[in-house]
Order: structure tokens, then C-alpha cells, then sequence
């Protein structure tokens, strides 16, 4: 299965880079893993929040096919726990499903065309991250998840 991670923006504390690419680099063993990163508006100071919403909306949604299965991770999603993630993951993996995109708003979040367009939504936890640290987060839970599919033991119960 390809899992890819769809963000608006590029990573540029360092140290965030530099787990990103730890947990990247050990995801490689469970799946095929991307991460894309669309380039941030520019010039958006004169637009207002639903206008950037939408213009990042369409820019999420091209790099969508209509095979794809979309995951918003969003405030507004299930919570849900690292054991229920890994069991998603497992089934989209039994029911052949080739891609899963996952993928984080800007600053304001989705558009109503992508909320539309999704498959479902994640919240990875009550409170609120940077868009930043999400990405991190995200790539340490999915590594999690792969673990607990397999039955290694680096997810303690």
C-alpha cells in the first residue's frame, strides 16, 4: 500500500526535519511512504481566510485521484487510539486499497470541497499543534501503527 502525507508548506525547524526524516527513513520497511509538500500562497496579505482556504483547497485536491482514499487530519476528526489507527491501516491494506492520503490544512484549515471530497477524519489528539509538529506526530504514530500490525514491540500497551 502507498501512504503519502499531503501538507501546504515546507518543514523548517531543524529539529522537527530531523525526526520527520528518522521516522521516513524507518517507515520504508512497512509501506511506500511520501510526503508532499505544496507550496505555501504567496501573496495572500488582500485575500481573506475562506478565499486561501479555497485556493489550498484546489491545490490539495490535484494531487488527488478519484481511487484515492483521503484522511483529513483535522480538529474535527475521530479520536481515535494508536491500536484503532493501526487496525485502519490493516483494513484499508486487506480491502486492496492502493492509496491513502493523509493530509494537513493550512493555517485556516480545508475548504468545503475538501472536506467534501475526503474519505474520513483523524484528530491526533484533543489538544491543538502547529502545523509543524503535526508532521511529526503523524509520521510517529503511522510508524507506531505499522509496529503494532506486526507485532513489534516498540508500542507498549
Amino acid at each position: 500500500m502507498n501512504i503519502e502525507l499531503l501538507l501546504t508548506g515546507k518543514t523548517d525547524l531543524e529539529y522537527l526535519k530531523k525526526g520527520i526524516f528518522l521516522y521516513e527513513k524507518r517507515l520504508k520497511h512497512y509501506c511506500n511512504f511520501n510526503r508532499i509538500e505544496i507550496p505555501q500562497l504567496k501573496r495572500v496579505s488582500s485575500l481573506k481566510e475562506n478565499q486561501i482556504k479555497i485556493k489550498e483547497g484546489e491545490l490539495i485536491l490535484k494531487n488527488i485521484s478519484d481511487q484515492d482514499v483521503l484522511i483529513l487530519l483535522d480538529e474535527r476528526g475521530a479520536k481515535i487510539s494508536s491500536q484503532d489507527f493501526a487496525q485502519r491501516i490493516e483494513n484499508w491494506a486487506v480491502r486492496g486499497i492502493k492509496k491513502v492520503i493523509f493530509t494537513v490544512g493550512g493555517a485556516y484549515g480545508f475548504s468545503e470541497e475538501v472536506y467534501e471530497r475526503a474519505n474520513g477524519m483523524i484528530s491526533l489528539s484533543n489538544m491543538t499543534f502547529s502545523h509543524q509538529m503535526v508532521r511529526l506526530i503523524f509520521v510517529e504514530q503511522l510508524y507506531r501503527a505499522f509496529t503494532i500490525i506486526k507485532g513489534e514491540p516498540y508500542h507498549h500497551k
